[in-house]
């Protein structure tokens, strides 16, 4: 299935946070849009990795992907060595993204700066015919995306460029919702973490709020760039 966007992540929840407002205004505009997500999340203090599938699939469908599939990595221990490297050039190739948004080049979570260059250098690798992979015995062909853009987690970053998400706001924090076991809960006996608070979901609001301020609308996501973004027209800019 080719995809027209593809988001890569350390753990589940993490596109739901990040950028899901991006892949849902994508769906929204006929774009075929889906998710790679590393590890089960099996670390995590709240739920079970069980669970967070089950979560991860609900919040898939809320956004109306039209592939999600996990990797099995470990947790907090998987590297950005050749082993892992091939694993994700295989999910590039198979969805063959135009365009890949990856971790947040540095975050708390080393997990997600890890991420974000496994991702990087894996884009890269994809595209190299002497590289070769195959699925179910068939090899696969080579394949680059145009553009890696690494969107926002908990560390604040100033964005190279905003994308207006106010058409899928609503969507995007049902779909953060449906991992019911590790967001705010009055009635939860789980132990409360950093992610559970139910200041944490304020600063999600808060943050979409204030890009898309920055642009003069509702709700905008911001993303980093290593390679200077262009465009055909001024025209196109907001």
């Amino acid at each position: 299935m080719k995809l027209d966007i593809l988001a890569l992540a350390a753990h589940p929840d993490d596109v739901e946070l990040s950028c899901a407002g991006t892949l849902i205004k994508a769906v929204q505009q006929g774009k075929k849009a889906g998710i790679v997500d590393f590890t089960k999340g099996e670390l995590g203090t709240r739920g079970t990795p069980e669970i967070r599938m089950q979560e991860a699939k609900a919040a898939g469908e809320i956004m109306g992907i039209s592939a999600r599939e996990n990797l099995g990595f470990r947790d907090g221990f998987f590297k950005n060595d050749e082993a892992h490297q091939l694993e994700v050039v295989k999910a590039i190739r198979k969805y063959q993204p135009e365009i890949v948004l990856a971790n947040a080049i540095d975050d708390r979570h080393p997990d997600h700066g890890r991420a974000s260059f496994l991702s990087k250098e894996a884009c890269f690798l994809a595209g190299l015919a002497m590289i070769k992979t195959e699925v179910d015995g068939v090899e696969q062909t080579p394949w680059r995306p145009k553009a890696v853009y690494h969107y926002i987690q908990s560390i604040p970053h100033t964005p190279d460029f905003i994308v207006d998400v106010s058409s899928a706001w609503e969507t995007k924090m049902k779909a953060i919702r449906a991992f019911k076991t590790q967001f705010h809960d009055p009635n939860s006996d789980e132990p409360e973490t950093y992610i559970s608070s139910p200041r944490f979901m304020k600063m999600i609001d808060s943050r979409g709020i204030h890009y898309g301020h920055e642009i003069g609308v509702e709700y905008g996501e911001g993303f980093t760039v290593e390679r200077t973004v262009g465009t055909n027209s001024v025209f196109d800019l907001i």
